[in-house]
């Protein structure tokens, strides 16, 4: 496929965004990892200008609900900068078999690099009115509970579900409010 199919044309609404590892490879199981994700996180709200409404980190995807200016673009750098400082953990702590997965599962035409870490692309979904918000932030939340993964949305580490209980997060966000 190579190019994104999907693309984002307004910048008034927030977007609800998803984004897949590889072959589904559970990388964000580990908490390094899923760290680089979170300061990435951090970056595009504090330094990119993104609003950032609710996020889920599960083991081999993550969504977020996000608006700004140049979306595709940033959500694009997000990835990049990701996939490198992934690969540079997983180098750093002597992975080899990861990286020999993420480097056989590179896509032929993809002659940039060695490794591919992200699915081609990601998959925006408009959102238009409180009702889908709502929808999407419950969805995002929901995700590691439908897994069997934790009994209660707030229980999942790696989630905004804390945020909008008040509670302790683990980065901060934009919370949406009817």
């Amino acid at each position: 496929m190579g190019r994104n199919r999907y693309k984002i044309y307004d910048e008034v609404y927030p977007y609800f965004i998803t984004s897949s590892i590889v072959q589904g490879y559970p990388l964000f199981s580990r908490p390094p990892v899923a760290r680089i994700i979170l300061n990435s996180l951090s970056f595009l709200q504090e330094r990119r200008q993104v609003t950032l409404f609710g996020y889920v980190i599960m083991e081999n995807h993550l969504h977020v609900v996000a608006l700004g200016e140049a979306l595709s673009e940033k959500i694009r750098l997000f990835k990049s900068y990701t996939a490198r400082e992934s690969i540079n953990w997983l180098r750093a702590n002597g992975h080899t078999n990861i990286l020999r997965f993420f480097r056989q599962n590179k896509q032929e035409y993809n002659t940039r690099s060695t490794y591919q870490i992200w699915q081609e692309g990601f998959h925006p979904k408009q959102i238009i009115g409180d009702d889908m918000m709502i929808q999407k932030l419950e969805y995002i939340h929901q995700n590691p509970v439908r897994r069997g993964y934790v009994d209660n949305p707030e229980d999942w580490r790696y989630s905004s579900a804390r945020n909008y209980l008040e509670s302790e997060a683990l980065i901060p966000i934009t919370c949406y409010r009817r």
